[in-house]
């Protein structure tokens, strides 16, 4: 091989350790492509095979067509390796986008108080992906007002939407069930169950009914967001006895339902939830992912249901390569969070869409959850830009340190006052009672002559108006937006550096999977690629923004 052909090799950036073909390639000069740009080109088409080839020089050159009208110009080579076309569309279980009716095994989590949002919802749905709408943390009449919006756009397109665990206020879990299954609401994600509730159990089971064969018709999809092995067996197994008898005693669903309620899982699907924003375990999803699904199928072998339950993952997908890595694990389905916050059709306001486009994956931590203040839960937050991180954890602190407010030292008291509510708290918590009234007249029932609770109350007024604030844009209060966030935003970040999704004001959620779909199947393609001994030059697996 003369110097001039070693340098071409090079330049092509492709080596093979295949020392003989698997055939004859034949077909147009015009579709041979030696030069990185037009082979990466190629590649990037995962729609349509691919033909890598060796000719008689040595060269190494990518195809995209085999054959020839113009017999003047064909030309042939050596075949290394075909590579099957492979789109976006064949990426998880072809089972989740039959049940829903969608183009991608693609979901948006829900992200509550509304940040997950109608038009979010809407946008995603007509892109053929499933979207979750933010209900959790909102008022009942917004939630309505959202699902109207939602099912006059999308017609009979999929849809989901969140009903959120509420043990601090048991009403709303309730009221938010039934509300869905008065507005024929099909799929609900259900997340943050610590375990099974009336509430949840009675939208499974009041949608079940039987099938002219006999085989059981689920009308209310159920898709359970878990972290915990304990809890996704409980969304594996049917729903219990116990809770089954007390809907039927209650009237709640019928004995026929109950009967049914039993031959069929919780869920339709689970997500596997790792490092996310918002209520996380902070969990691995290489370890967490592999043992759920090892119990699906222990379950699935004993309870031998009709159709499995599908296991899906979210948490820490940001990137092409991080999404492939998911369905590479044997995901059904992907879920992302904190990088369609950043989007314009969320529920968020500008203000928080640019500290996050801004973020970097170090630049989190966990805080005090308001829905769950006082068992201690937490969840990720982002803490650049903003102080509400460490404002809430002294909140907590002092929650933890004293039984009332007025046993708070004066000077504390004052900081409190002073930096985090700058109000009194006397006058906090008169907002608190104008807001229970309303909302939920039973806890203040429970604040009745107990100073700790009142004074929980209290403190759960920074940590819920924080996230209002930020959604709002409220001027004045930057420094205390609770801005719910996982590491994948800064992964994303740095992928679309130097691309048009640098900016914020130019992401959008279904241009934003779209780009992760296509980058993972682009990725899939060339594993495929080096699995057959056709080595590539780093270059080719920078994935580009289109």
């Amino acid at each position: 091989m003369n110097t001039a052909t070693q340098e071409m090799v090079k330049d092509s950036g492709i080596r093979s350790k295949v020392e003989k073909g698997i055939g004859k390639w034949f077909g147009s000069s015009k579709s041979l492509r030696y030069d990185q740009d037009g082979i990466q080109a190629i590649f990037e088409k995962t729609d349509i095979p691919a033909f890598i080839v060796r000719d008689e020089d040595g060269r190494i050159g990518v195809a995209d067509r085999i054959g020839t009208d113009d017999k003047s110009d064909l030309v042939t080579a050596e075949l290394l390796a075909t590579l099957p076309a492979y789109a976006p569309e064949q990426l998880g279980n072809a089972g989740f986008k039959e049940t829903y009716g969608l183009k991608y095994n693609y979901m948006t989590g829900a992200m509550a108080n509304g940040i997950g949002s109608a038009d979010l919802v809407i946008a995603g749905s007509k892109a053929g992906i499933l979207a979750s709408f933010g209900a959790g943390g909102m008022v009942l009449s917004r939630v309505e007002e959202g699902i109207k919006k939602i099912q006059a756009a999308v017609g009979n397109g999929a849809y989901a939407v969140n009903l959120i665990h509420s043990p601090a206020e048991e009403a709303l879990e309730r009221n938010a069930a039934e509300l869905f299954m008065k507005m024929g609401v099909t799929i609900v994600e259900a997340s943050a169950f610590m375990d099974l509730t009336p509430h949840i159990v009675r939208y499974r089971a009041s949608g079940l009914s039987r099938n002219g064969d006999g085989s059981v018709a689920i009308k209310h999809r159920v898709i359970s967001k878990i972290s915990r092995v304990e809890i996704a067996e409980k969304f594996l197994r049917p729903a219990p006895d116990s809770i089954l008898n007390i809907l039927v005693a209650d009237n709640k669903i019928t004995a026929e339902q109950a009967e049914l309620a039993k031959l069929v899982p919780m869920a339709d699907d689970i997500t596997v939830e790792a490092d996310s924003g918002g209520h996380t375990d902070r969990r691995s999803l290489v370890c967490l992912l592999p043992a759920i699904i090892a119990l699906r199928n222990s379950i699935q072998s004993e309870m031998g249901y009709a159709n499995e339950v599908r296991v899906g993952a979210g948490g820490g997908i940001g990137t092409p390569e991080s999404l492939l890595a998911t369905f590479a694990m044997g995901a059904a389905f992907a879920v992302t969070g904190s990088i369609n916050q950043a989007t314009r059709e969320s529920g968020s306001s500008d203000h928080v869409r640019k500290v996050l486009a801004q973020a970097d994956s170090a630049d989190v931590m966990m805080a005090p959850a308001a829905d769950m203040f006082e068992l201690g839960v937490k969840l990720q937050v982002l803490k650049k830009g903003t102080l509400f991180g460490l404002r809430a954890q002294k909140l907590y602190d002092a929650y933890v340190e004293y039984d009332g407010i007025e046993d708070i030292p004066v000077k504390e008291r004052e900081s409190l006052e002073k930096t985090v509510f700058k109000d009194s708290l006397e006058n906090i918590w008169a907002g608190c009672v104008s807001f229970f009234e309303e909302r939920d007249p039973e806890q203040l029932v429970r604040a009745k002559d107990n100073p700790k609770r009142k004074m929980a109350l209290v403190f759960r007024w920074y940590l819920g108006l924080s996230s209002a604030w930020a959604n709002g844009g409220e001027a004045g209060r930057e420094m205390d937006y609770q801005i719910w966030c996982g590491p994948a935003m800064g992964a994303f970040n740095y992928w679309v550096k130097g691309s048009r999704l640098e900016s914020w004001e130019n992401r959008y959620v279904a241009d934003v999977a779209r780009e992760l779909l296509n980058g993972g199947a682009y990725l899939f393609r060339l594993q495929y690629l080096e699995i057959y001994g056709i080595h590539l030059d780093p270059k080719y697996k920078e994935v580009k923004v289109r």
